[in-house]
């Protein structure tokens, strides 16, 4: 289950690192960043915000201290670097959505996230029960 806290903590520099991009690109514009680089930068902040809500479900499955798959931990923490992910390429890329190569990403990052979250939570309810 460490890889919870491995994860949760990769997740937390991609909140650093987004934050000091957006802060750069609002209030000390480069050319070539602001506009050239970071395209959209309210998509960024849905990256931003999705990092910061999948490194807090990390924590918050490693801290319930109940045994968890390994496998389930491991999609949990995929999905949560991936999901994001969607977001952060689609802030630098505007025609994102119209590509079939991130189309398929985005599928695979939502079925991977969506099966790790489901194991753990009927993990948690079946202790639950």
């Amino acid at each position: 289950m460490e890889i919870l806290l491995i994860g949760a903590v990769l997740m937390i520099f991609a909140v650093l690192a987004s934050a000091w991009l957006m802060t750069f690109a609002k209030w000390f514009p480069i050319e070539g960043i602001d506009g050239g680089f970071l395209k959209d930068y309210k998509t960024m902040v849905r990256a931003h915000v999705d990092f910061v809500l999948m490194a807090l479900f990390c924590l918050a499955f490693y801290a319930v201290k109940i045994p968890l798959p390994v496998l389930a931990c491991w999609l949990v923490v995929i999905g949560g670097m991936t999901n994001p992910g969607v977001f952060v390429i689609a802030a630098f890329d505007p025609n994102f959505w119209d590509k079939p190569i991130w189309k398929a990403y985005t599928i695979v990052s939502f079925a991977i996230t969506t099966i790790g979250f489901v194991w753990v939570g009927l993990t948690l309810l079946n202790f639950a029960l």
